[in-house]
């Protein structure tokens, strides 16, 4: 399923491009500027079974985007600078502002230097339990156990499935299904089926943050660099929807106070975990803007134009996306055409 919907998305960007409708939209939906999301940034690596595959690109596709943005006279910004700018309404020049979520330990490796050498800015969302070695990267977790088990059982809607894992149809659909259900249930539940999975297949879940994301001691010299952001990914990683309001509230004041403790550096700007509309919503962006941050960024697809500096914690965002790592799909990103497709030609919803 997830082949096809990446086939039909490719299609549509190839449409989009080869028929230069791109260009022409550009002017009705290509805003002030873009706000890219990326996630991992680390050399390829072999396998076919790469269900997470999309929240990764290469550094050499990092610095083939950097260099198309200098190349096109775009301003590369923080996150401070974003937000003055939609704050005071300057539109002067548009811009591009590079985030990162979870605070993966390439951001520091691949990333970093492919920024130096375009003298670019990023901003690193950091999730306070994967710094500290504690939290549970559970879709990382669910792809290592799919792909050494030939078979799995789960209790998906209230019946014990088997699930064939062998072949690579079987692993491919099987994290499909497995991924969908997961998503689906609260965080308790979510933790304790995991842990179950993790179990059948032998692997400990235990250690992927502390083997994939950036410590407090790591985090230190990261963020003393002038290039480097760090903003808040909550404490947990938690979808904040569907947590009681006061837990919602704690997990955003107090992976801010957790970052600016460990780092002595503020932490103004914030990440919604997941960051859809069923993990984010006009409770979330208020309960955002209450605990202090400057601005939020959501995960709904959308440049930035003029009318989102009305809600600075409720901000779309184009993903980097690693099944789509073409730097000809880079000029359709950022004219935003491709996102006006997808919302159906309406403006992001901040509600």
């Amino acid at each position: 399923m997830k082949q096809i919907r990446n086939t039909i998305i490719r299609a549509g960007l190839d449409a989009l491009y080869f028929s230069g409708a791109h260009r022409v939209l550009r002017p009705f939906f290509g805003g002030v500027g873009t706000i890219f999301m990326l996630h991992n940034v680390r050399p390829a690596h072999a396998g076919p079974f790469q269900p997470n595959r999309h929240l990764e690109i290469t550094p050499d596709f990092l610095r083939a985007t950097l260099a198309y943005l200098r190349a096109t006279d775009v301003d590369i910004v923080t996150s401070d600078e974003m937000r003055r700018r939609l704050t005071e309404q300057d539109f002067s020049r548009r811009f591009v502002c590079f985030t990162c979520d979870d605070g993966y330990r390439d951001n520091r490796d691949h990333m970093l230097p492919a920024m130096r050498d375009f003298d670019a800015p990023f901003s690193v969302f950091v999730t306070s339990d994967f710094a500290s070695g504690t939290g549970r990267l559970w879709w990382v977790a669910l792809e290592r156990v799919v792909a050494k088990a030939s078979r799995l059982e789960a209790p998906i809607d209230g019946n014990m499935v088997r699930i064939a894992t062998a072949s690579l149809p079987e692993k491919e659909m099987g994290f499909d299904r497995l991924h969908g259900w997961l998503r689906s249930l609260g965080e308790a539940d979510l933790r304790r089926e995991m842990t179950a999975l993790c179990q059948q297949a032998g692997i400990d879940e235990d250690a992927i943050s502390r083997e994939l994301c950036m410590s407090w001691d790591e985090l230190k010299p990261f963020a003393a660099d002038p290039l480097v952001t760090i903003g808040a990914h909550t404490l947990t990683h938690c979808n904040l929807a569907q947590q009681l309001e006061a837990v919602a509230a704690h997990e955003l004041a107090a992976s801010r106070a957790n970052i600016e403790n460990a780092l002595q550096k503020p932490a103004r700007h914030l990440a919604y975990p997941y960051g859809d509309r069923a993990a984010a919503g006009a409770r979330e962006f208020a309960l955002a803007q209450a605990a202090g941050f400057q601005t939020a960024v959501t995960t709904r697809p959308g440049v930035i134009a003029a009318e989102n500096s009305a809600q600075l914690t409720a901000l779309p965002r184009v993903s980097l996306n690693g099944n789509y790592q073409d730097t000809r799909y880079l000029p359709v990103l950022t004219s935003g055409a491709a996102t006006a497709m997808w919302n159906g030609f309406q403006r992001v919803g901040q509600g």
